[in-house]
Parts: structure tokens; sequence; C-alpha cells
């Protein structure tokens, strides 16, 4: 897959050797000098209108990786974890990008998308600053069947909802999954009908909602503190 811009680009050759295939430089000096000399062999220089072809129009910055296809984690392998996201249909990769990579940097170990069948990995690496490398993350259409699949190994859910109770009262079971709604509808009806609590962010001002990826920061900083 391609994924363009500085800072996902160098995160990726900083840390994923292994997954690089081209580097593809359209701006002088953009390579640090260790970077150049250790990719030299894998480099090809490209025109502007060649990056912006491959970029498809986006801020590629002067630099573009082809890099191995996106490998989903196995639920075996998330299912040993304490602290795992559920996404319950969302659907814009600059808020599952965000999601992804405030969820690597503040502790949770695994992020699960439900309610689609697909998503562009690419867009959500590039989003997420290339976190997405870094952080276990699979497709499951059914919420209900990974609701099922951890509730058997004695996880507790917890659904950030309007009116759930206060986070900053709460603490919070060494097993437990946050669930995040979509952008416009919120949490499904069938997966408010498995959570074990609802949970909000106590606001200092009325106001209606926050950004999900900003208010899965927050959430996720405080679950991964307050743990019984």
């Amino acid at each position: 897959m391609i994924i363009y811009g500085k800072q996902v680009c160098l995160h990726a050759l900083e840390h994923h050797a292994e997954k690089i295939k081209t580097v593809y430089v359209a701006k002088k000096g953009i390579l640090p000098k260790e970077l150049f000399h250790k990719y030299h062999d894998s480099i090809k220089f490209l025109e502007e209108k060649w990056a912006q072809s491959m970029s498809k129009g986006g801020n590629h910055q002067g630099l573009l990786l082809e890099i191995d296809e996106f490998e989903q984690s196995s639920l075996s392998t998330i299912k040993k974890s304490n602290f795992i996201i559920v996404l319950d249909g969302l659907t814009d990769v600059g808020n599952i990008g965000a999601i992804v990579r405030s969820a690597y940097a503040l502790g949770a170990e695994a992020v699960i998308a439900t309610g689609v069948k697909q998503l562009n990995f690419a867009a959500i690496t590039r989003s997420s600053s290339g976190a997405m490398l870094d952080m276990p993350f699979m497709v499951i259409p059914n919420a209900l069947d990974i609701f099922n699949e951890l509730a058997q190994i004695g996880f507790t859910f917890y659904g950030a909802s309007m009116d759930g109770k206060s986070v900053q009262d709460m603490t919070f079971n060494e097993k437990r999954v946050l669930v995040l709604g979509s952008e416009g509808k919120g949490l499904s009806r069938k997966v408010l009908s498995k959570l074990n609590h609802t949970v909000s962010i106590e606001m200092k001002h009325a106001f209606d909602s926050l950004n999900v990826s900003a208010a899965a920061a927050i959430l996720i900083h405080r679950m991964g503190h307050a743990v019984k």
C-alpha cells in the first residue's frame, strides 16, 4: 500500500524497515542523511506531478512509501489484551486514525472496528501518524460476535454515552473494553443492550459533545489509570 506525508513516512522508515518496499522522494533534502544512506537502494526520485498522482492530490510533503499491505491481527492475539477499544460503526478514517494514535500513546492494547466490512488502512495509517503500524487492529463486521467472544473470557464493557456515569467518578475492571459509537448516530441499539456500564465526560460548560476522537483520548487516559 502507499502512504505519504513526512511524519508517517519517517515513522515507518525508522521503526518498520521490514515493511518498506520503495521510498519515493519528491523533495530534495526531505530524508535525514542516515535514512537516505540506509534506504539508498530502495529510493526512487519522483517529479511533483507523479507524486501528486500517487497521493491522489493529498499533501505528500515530498515523501511517499510503498509498504507491505496492512495485516490485521488475529482475534486470538487481541484476546490476550486487558484493555481493548471497540469502534461501533465508525467510518471516518481521520477519526479512526486519531483514536488509534491516542490508544497507542495512552496504553490501550488493541482496536477492533465493528459495523463495517472494510476500511482504508492506508488512510488510517496516515491519520494515525504511523501508530496503526504498531497497534493490533482488526475488523469484525458484526459487533455482537466480539461482545460474545470477549464476555466469555471475563471482559467488562463500558460504552461512551452522554448520559453515562461521569468517568472521573469511576474505577474500571482490569479486563475492560471501551466502546465508541459512530460520529453521527452514537452507540447502536444492539450494542447498548450488551454494555455493563455507560460512561461520560463531565463538561465544565454546557455543550453538546466532543468529537469522538477527542472524547476517546480522554476516556482512554482515564480508563488506563483508574483500574481496580
